[in-house]
């Protein structure tokens, strides 16, 4: 059983919210205020002087920068997603940001041994480290708003403060994060969705022409809202995988509260395709193709994935719970013949 001393405890209770402004893992909070924040997820996006694309551009902002956000302005175009933020000198579409918090969680003071905690980031985002007798402590993967990830350890971290042992089912060996980062989720905010009703009974309808996902129990619409499918620009070469997501009949075939998604280099630069703690994913292709959360754009209503059908993280954590095969809390990953899909071109 790995435990915090009372010296930790104690330590970690006398930490103060302007402390934490200036800590070396959440660089630029030192601007924290309480209005309405998002961080900026791609490389860069452009600040334009009224709400749409055609007017002048008068400023940008960069990846990981957190900006805040005065008014949402509902321009009416682009017409799938016409939200622009006024944000200071202009306005941002929101379709490369996410929206944020800053929220600080008291650590867990034990994780029986042998178990595992699912939890989720709850600052915009947060340096994660590994160390190795050789080498110390050094940075590797960046983690952001919203990912879930498995805890198996409470250790203390670079600076004395209490840090989680995170557990990655793709890299095969530990990194750590700031434990005020991370909030436990509790059992029963993931357990199953009306768990009795039938197999035959539930399914899955996508459309990817209108983007458009749908959810049926007793052939009554209990959920719909509009998804990111896979850009259809298919495979441009044999050695590449196809980015389009496929039409056809399935059947959810896994499910991963987590699931790291990439080649699983803990020292990926930021541009690279390494996004850890990928949240609620329901796989229904042997390809890898699945239903998860999202937390690198804001585009919903048009193409945006490499396949995957992306959705909002709080929408994609109702279908994990909903579908079929049920899923037990303390596993990584549940198999079994599930939820029928149907998506149609």
């Amino acid at each position: 059983m790995t435990r915090l001393s009372r010296r930790d405890f104690l330590k970690l209770s006398s930490l103060t919210l302007t402390g934490l402004a200036f800590s070396p893992f959440l660089p630029g909070m030192e601007l924290f205020d309480d209005s309405e924040q998002v961080r900026v997820a791609s490389a860069s996006v452009s600040v334009y002087s009224q709400p749409n694309d055609q007017s002048r551009i008068v400023g940008q902002w960069f990846r990981d920068e957190l900006v805040n956000v005065y008014k949402e302005v509902n321009s009416g175009t682009p017409t799938y997603n016409p939200i622009w933020y006024r944000v200071w000198g202009g306005y941002i579409h929101r379709a490369r940001l996410q929206k944020v918090k800053v929220l600080f969680n008291e650590p867990l003071t034990t994780i029986p041994e042998g178990t595992r905690q699912l939890t989720e980031l709850t600052v915009p985002y947060t340096q994660a480290m590994r160390y190795t007798k050789t080498y110390g402590w050094q940075p590797n993967l960046r983690l952001y708003y919203g990912s879930v990830h498995w805890v198996d350890g409470i250790e203390e971290g670079p600076d004395g403060q209490p840090w989680y042992r995170i557990f990655d089912e793709l890299v095969g060996f530990p990194y750590h994060v700031m434990a005020i980062h991370l909030r436990p989720i509790p059992t029963e905010e993931w357990s199953p969705i009306t768990p009795d009703t039938p197999l035959e009974d539930k399914r899955i309808e996508v459309n990817l022409s209108t983007q458009i996902l749908t959810t049926y129990e007793y052939d009554q619409v209990v959920f719909q809202t509009n998804i990111s499918s896979g850009i259809p620009a298919g495979r441009p070469s044999p050695k590449v995988i196809s980015t389009k997501t496929p039409s056809g009949e399935f059947r959810i075939m896994s499910k991963y509260p987590s699931k790291h998604m990439g080649n699983g280099n803990l020292f990926a630069d930021l541009d690279d395709y390494e996004l850890p703690g990928v949240p609620w994913t329901t796989f229904f292709t042997e390809s890898g193709i699945a239903f998860h959360g999202t937390y690198w754009h804001e585009n919903f209503g048009t193409p945006m994935s490499r396949g995957c059908i992306n959705m909002r993280i709080h929408e994609a954590k109702w279908l994990f719970r909903w579908v079929q095969p049920l899923h037990k809390s303390d596993r990584i990953f549940t198999p079994g013949y599930g939820t029928r899909v149907l998506i149609t071109p």
